[in-house]
């Protein structure tokens, strides 16, 4: 099967079984570009569970195992780090609310499966972020931004408390009190999300978010990134966490109207529409439908068609064409924009620009 004028990565997700088929310099094309969208181990994954990773050509049998390996090894330095953290807010009775990576594996979720981990993420209610935020560094964190700016943009215009990082083990742990910022112009509620988090069993303490919010975060960290290196694994995740839903009754109904309910519509119909449309997701077209009350006009729709087609594909010099690039960064000022009333993302952007600046400056 080639693989020219086509996303392999995103092929070999919609079709796994397209992998048993690939010649060598067709593995060649794909491993490069999975690596770079840390998509490897996935990929390796659906091989394994189809039986068919002992059949793969002996060169990219190494690395897919290799990946494996790696993706093994996270997963248990995260589950570690999972449990210090519980453990260092236990005195405080905080629920702790795992999102993404970290709240698919203890919740034993697909998208788990064969995912790299940059860091872990938690959400808790504002309100608690002072006494969270003290007993992890009586535990060891500590913030990585030190910049007064930097340091009250955190605090007063994000939804999550500067980056932590541990002295000794060095892992990265992002505190939430929202899944947008409150500057943003969607405006999730996040007592709300909190209220419906279930309990992770035999886990004390430890909550993911319910499986309507989860998918709904899903697509509103993704089109809301300034960043799309990622882009096609997050697309993936949320793919894995639709199939995986979907196959409860009460899944499907439930979902337009609570994206509704949280002001989260227009991330969710393209979170939908891409699924869909790369990754080949069975969405009911009845629900599809329902989506499109967030669609928005023909013209913007062509162009974020445009933009997001491009920014999800392989950051890789094989699957971009001479727009991705611009296409990025188009996306990058967009959510800046999403982000941010004008007057402030102004006052924002020339703060980074003289910062910039200075740096340049006093080398």
């Amino acid at each position: 099967m080639s693989l020219k004028g086509a996303d392999p990565v995103s092929q070999a997700l919609r079709d796994p079984s397209m992998l048993a088929r690939l010649t060598v310099s067709q593995w060649d094309e794909l491993i490069p570009q999975a690596r770079r969208s840390n998509l490897l181990a996935r990929i390796a994954t659906s091989l394994e569970d189809r039986g068919l990773l002992e059949q793969t050509p002996a060169a990219p049998r190494a690395h897919l195992q290799a990946a494996r390996v790696v993706a093994a090894a996270q997963e248990r330095a995260v589950r570690h780090e999972v449990s210090l953290v519980r453990n260092a807010l236990a005195k405080t009775g905080v629920r702790i609310v795992l999102l993404k990576g970290a709240a698919y594996l203890l919740a034993g979720l697909p998208p788990a499966r064969g995912r790299l981990f940059s860091d872990i993420d938690i959400l808790v209610p504002q309100a608690e972020l002072p006494e969270v935020e003290a007993a992890l560094m009586l535990h060891g964190w500590a913030s990585t931004h030190h910049n007064p700016y930097d340091q009250r943009y955190y605090r007063r215009w994000m939804h999550e408390l500067p980056p932590m990082r541990h002295i000794k083990r060095l892992t990265v742990l992002d505190v939430h009190h929202a899944i947008l910022p409150p500057t943003a112009r969607l405006r999730p509620d996040s007592v709300k999300l909190l209220a419906a988090a279930q309990s992770v069993s035999a886990a004390p303490q430890l909550f993911v978010l319910a499986p309507a919010d989860m998918v709904l975060h899903s697509a509103s960290h993704l089109f809301h990134n300034e960043e799309y290196g990622n882009g096609l694994r997050d697309l993936a995740d949320m793919d894995a966490l639709l199939r995986h839903f979907g196959a409860t009754a009460d899944f499907w109904p439930a979902l337009v109207p609570r994206a509704i309910e949280m002001d989260l519509a227009r991330p969710l119909f393209y979170g939908l529409r891409y699924c869909s449309r790369l990754l080949g997701t069975p969405v009911p077209e009845t629900i599809m439908r329902a989506a499109e009350v967030a669609r928005p006009m023909a013209l913007t729709d062509r162009l974020m068609d445009a933009l997001f087609l491009r920014a999800l594909r392989p950051e890789h010099r094989r699957s971009s064409d001479r727009l991705a690039a611009l296409s990025r960064k188009a996306l990058y000022v967009r959510a800046h924009w999403l982000r941010m009333p004008p007057m402030l993302l102004a006052y924002h952007l020339t703060r980074k620009a003289l910062r910039r600046d200075e740096r340049e400056a006093g080398k």
